[in-house]
């Protein structure tokens, strides 16, 4: 998969899901809502750590920076 996440954007994903992680284990989040926000959480740290979105492709969306040539 072609990389088009910037670090910005991997670190917004992460503390996202770092949130959603302790909110949902101290049990300020809970039930179906918990569970829904969980799978995104996760969804947020694979790609994250992949370096690449899904749902930029269809759109041609690209957070990276770009290099300069010269």
């Amino acid at each position: 998969m072609k990389k088009n996440m910037g670090s910005t954007d991997k670190i917004i994903r992460i503390v996202i899901a770092i949130a959603v992680f302790v909110l949902y284990f101290t049990g300020t989040i809970q039930g179906t809502l918990g569970i829904i926000l969980m799978v995104f959480a996760v969804i947020f740290v694979l790609t994250s750590l992949i370096g690449s979105c899904p749902l930029y492709l269809p759109f041609g969306l690209s957070t990276l920076r770009k290099k300069l040539k010269g």
